[in-house]
């Protein structure tokens, strides 16, 4: 038998094998002065403008040392020991407080650092070994992928023995994609010379913004440390200034690069094919390599999906409710600029069963952003809001006769704060919509101050795990004054704190702040109430009937992250409303569920459902390939029948029409058309088969909650204060 030394015993051996490449002589790991400065200003600011100043004791900073080493650098508990972070923690456990808070020293996040180079390279070299033996997949054994809360594997023979399987996990996951034994190898082992060269371009100034950030997050997961370079790319990001794919991406603690937010009007969201929480595998230019860019820094990701406006970009996507990770699709995006039309709101008629063989026309209103104009829009532009924007609409809805309203805010991830008040005014005749409390505890409450409504009638707001922030003000401010029927998930998102960024230099002494490579913090600095003192933070908004979902076993939403800011409330301000009678939600509530439990959609929904829980609940994959296959196989099956099934549903669908803005209609009517392409030939626009919404049973149940919500609304006998439940609270001024 062979003898097979314990990985820290080759740890040398393989080092000399690493070309010196990945570790440049260039790269000098040590804090500078203007490191020191920026790190002891960074926690002066925490501790004087964070909304939670005093989440961080001083007890708590050893555990920076663990928290740096599992959730920046080694997020899947990989490449350390159980004894490394021992060994760290005793050795800079008692004085990192000091270090960091006093003298501003950073240096033991590069010894640390170093360390984890150190680490991957001799694990590169190993695999590269390792991938020359055969694999035995007819051995009844599992893996266990998502590491994200494992601990570190407790010595080095533990390690490798978690990377025998982790191997073979990965080579199984490339046969099951119908490649060869040898093309399997040859991309494990391209992906691991790229993670290779990936670590080797960290420059000390990403150490450093991995290391703060990691302090930061101690105190909320939405507080960062940002390096001179990040903070060029946000600003970038915030005024949408180069061309691209209209998505904002985010480099994860397990080295995936996520969409954080889809741009409304954006290429990524007009392809239909992108969705928030996605991950991105692979970029592949037009005619070039597909690169994959897992553990690739996020400044480089970007730079391979930016390029000129006509131009074909191809992502590999992970999406965001996958169950096994080998269940990528490929999306052709043409870059291109906003399309400011799209990202407008947009409505619909619904023609519902009435009495007697009549129709109830019911209008929906779909909007994805509470946008404004931008900081960049010149006088003579047009300056599109979304208060303006739905105002059209509910005239337009209204003249056409629709009996109830359903605004749909499934995507609506936020936006302008003061648009989410104004658009509360267009339901309500006047009043408090948000309290906003900042660290010293000084209140600001914004109010709609115009008496006039646009709209008085029945209506319901539809809901998801992915409606934040100014969603949230939005739809619990209307259910505070008892406005509106929320319908969805069981919670919306939960964001319900605001941050601030703090650039460095207006902090640092003066001679400093001329300095190019500055950088700044992002804090969190304020948090959002209701009207009824509510806070909408983690908790965010329970909807008065609550659907079936996907989303609910996903973790996406604020109390899925860690030190997520609690829930708390403080005292209501006075408001002419309230929440709607129970006596009147519940014949609604009764309805809904019996639907639930006998229509057909709903038992579509349900099997989709159960069969992501199962999979999900699967944290040990086989790495047997024929069970995988079977697997595999029977994953196809079950997918060919639900769409088969949502395909027949789906003809049951209510007759709607559409109705648009009349500055949309006007720039249809004098922009030429251009031929139709397929999503292969890159069109962003042209939808696949799963994006067109065949079956919507969410929005099909908001209907008919809604107009439920009409018949009981001409009931009398469910009238307080002579006027209907749902109703605005004063009559138009």
């Amino acid at each position: 038998m062979k003898l097979r030394l314990p990985f820290s015993a080759r740890l040398l051996v393989f080092a000399l094998l690493v070309p010196v490449v990945y570790a440049g002589p260039d790269r000098e790991f040590k804090t500078t002065s203007l490191m020191k400065q920026e790190a002891s200003t960074l926690v002066q600011l925490l501790e004087a403008y964070h909304y939670n100043k005093d989440a961080v004791k001083p007890s708590d900073f050893p555990q920076l040392i663990s928290d740096y080493m599992k959730d920046g650098l080694d997020p899947y508990r990989l490449f350390f020991t159980a004894e490394d972070e021992n060994a760290f923690r005793s050795k800079y456990g008692p004085q990192i407080e000091t270090d960091l808070a006093y003298l501003g020293n950073i240096d033991a996040a590069f010894t640390i650092y170093r360390s984890y180079e150190e680490r991957v390279q001799a694990r590169t070299t190993w695999i590269f070994e390792e991938l020359k033996r055969d694999y035995d997949f007819t051995v009844q054994e599992s893996y266990a992928p998502d590491r994200s809360k494992s601990e570190f594997p407790a010595n080095a023979r533990a390690a490798d023995e978690l990377w025998r399987r982790r191997l073979k996990f990965e080579l199984l996951q490339e046969l099951l994609a119908d490649k060869t034994p040898e093309a399997a190898k040859a991309t494990v082992r391209k992906r691991y010379e790229r993670m290779l060269k990936n670590v080797g371009d960290i420059e000390p100034f990403d150490v450093q913004e991995m290391f703060l950030s990691t302090f930061t997050r101690m105190y909320d997961p939405h507080s960062a440390y940002f390096s001179a370079d990040t903070l060029k790319d946000f600003s970038i990001q915030m005024k949408l200034s180069l061309i691209g794919i209209g998505a904002v991406l985010s480099l994860e603690d397990d080295g995936y690069c996520v969409v954080k937010e889809v741009k409304p009007g954006s290429p990524a969201d007009l392809s239909g094919q992108i969705h928030m929480n996605d991950k991105i595998v692979a970029v592949q230019q037009a005619g070039g390599e597909n690169i994959e860019v897992i553990g690739m820094k996020l400044r480089r990701i970007v730079d391979l999906i930016r390029g000129a406006k006509g131009t074909k970009v191809t992502l590999t996507i992970l999406p965001h409710d996958a169950v096994d990770a080998g269940k990528t699709k490929v999306v052709h995006i043409v870059r291109d600029v906003i399309k400011l039309d799209e990202a407008r709101a947009f409505a619909s008629i619904y023609d519902l069963p009435g009495d007697f063989g009549t129709t109830v026309p019911v209008g929906v209103i779909t909007l994805n952003s509470f946008y404004g104009p931008s900081e960049d829009s010149t006088a003579t532009e047009t300056k599109n809001t979304a208060t303006q924007d739905v105002a059209e609409l509910i005239g337009k809805l209204k003249s056409q006769g629709v009996k109830a309203l359903v605004v749909d805010l499934r995507r609506n991830g936020g936006g302008l704060l003061s648009e989410a008040v104004d658009l509360t005014g267009l339901f309500i005749a006047k009043g408090p919509v948000v309290q906003v409390r900042d660290s010293l505890g000084r209140l600001q409450v914004d109010s709609d101050n115009d008496s006039a409504v646009s709209y008085d009638g029945p209506l319901a707001v539809l809901t998801s795990r992915f409606s934040a922030s100014a969603s949230e003000i939005f739809a619990g401010a209307l259910q505070n004054y008892g406005r509106a029927v929320i319908i969805g998930d069981s919670t919306t998102h939960g964001k319900g704190t605001v941050q601030a960024v703090l650039e460095m230099k207006n902090f640092l002494p003066r001679p400093s702040q001329t300095a190019a490579d500055i950088g700044a913090a992002k804090l969190t600095v304020q948090k959002f109430y209701l009207p009824n003192g509510a806070s909408t933070q983690k908790h965010g908004v329970t909807p008065d009937i609550t659907l079936p979902s996907i989303d609910d076993y996903l973790p996406i939403g604020e109390s899925d992250l860690p030190h997520a800011l609690m829930w708390d409330e403080i005292r209501s301000v006075p408001f002419e409303g309230r929440a709607l009678a129970k006596a009147f939600v519940q014949p609604l509530l009764s309805a809904s569920r019996e639907r639930q439990h006998t229509l057909e959609e709903f038992s579509y929904l349900n099997k989709n459902i159960d069969w992501f829980k199962e999979r999900q609940e699967q944290k040990n994959l086989s790495l047997n390939l024929s069970a995988r296959q079977l697997l595999k196989q029977a994953d196809g099956d079950f997918k060919k029948t639900m769409d088969a099934e949502r395909d027949r549903l789906a003809k049951n669908n209510y007759p709607s029409r559409e109705v648009k803005l009349d500055s949309v209609l006007k720039s249809a009517s004098t922009t030429p058309k251009t031929p139709a392409a397929s999503a292969d030939e890159g069109d962003t626009d042209a939808l696949d088969a799963e994006t067109q919404a065949k079956l919507d049973v969410h929005l099909r149940e908001a209907l008919r909650v809604v107009t439920d919500a009409l018949r009981l609304n001409q009931d009398q006998s469910y009238w307080a204060d002579g006027r209907a439940p749902l109703s605005a609270s004063l009559h138009k001024g």
